[in-house]
């Protein structure tokens, strides 16, 4: 029984997680679809570029929302059943990979970065702290966003480690859960990858020729 709650629970977290919201957002204020125009990501940066930072902020908190809702109902809810962290963390991970190739929208979705904190928010909030830390040193210092992103993520699960040693006695779900997303947003900054190493990535704040 406990193992269909969890099954059920992931699913579900999955769906959450393929509500597109910049697309769904977009759409609702009348403003083009973002992946038609700029990256064609469908992500809060996408959005901003059609003029609407009303539309990029709404964007922004929906999908760092659709990561938190999950790994917060599993805490909230999930003791009674047998859902602990492990579950939690599953939970996040769906989320995470709705937003990546969500199934109400082609499978095309974005490259995670607002979701993942969401999660990280639900894990813990020290951790998530420490990795928007991590992100805006990296942005300060190189004025890569892309960079940042990848960077913080990588170190979510070093975080998640050092900063609780009972950890290192229960590597569990938790820390494959971030790993597993960490490795997921570079592969989806891949293309960002290329353009770091040409020396042709925007950098913010940077004007366009």
């Amino acid at each position: 029984m406990e193992m269909w709650i969890q099954v059920g629970a992931v699913l579900t977290s999955y769906l959450v997680g393929s509500l597109s919201f910049a697309v769904i957002v977009s759409r609702l204020m009348g403003l083009s679809d973002p992946r038609s125009y700029g990256s064609k990501n469908p992500g809060a940066t996408n959005v901003l570029r059609s003029g609407s930072k009303k539309a990029a902020i709404l964007t922004l908190l929906l999908d760092a929302l659709k990561g938190w809702l999950p790994v917060a109902a599993v805490l909230t809810f999930g003791q009674p059943y047998g859902l602990g962290a492990g579950a939690a963390a599953l939970a996040g991970l769906a989320a995470f990979l709705g937003h990546l190739y969500p199934v109400f929208f082609g499978f095309k979705g974005g490259k995670g970065v607002a979701t993942a904190v969401g999660v990280l928010v639900g894990v813990n909030g020290l951790l998530a702290l420490a990795t928007v830390g991590t992100f805006a040193i990296v942005v300060f210092f190189s004025r890569y966003v892309s960079l940042a992103s990848m960077v913080a993520a990588v170190f979510a699960p070093v975080f998640y480690l050092f900063g609780d040693g009972a950890a290192w006695n229960a590597v569990g779900a938790e820390v494959l859960c971030l790993s597993v997303m960490a490795l997921l947003l570079v592969w989806r900054h891949r293309e960002n990858i290329n353009r770091l190493l040409a020396g042709t990535e925007s950098k913010l704040g940077a004007k366009k020729a």
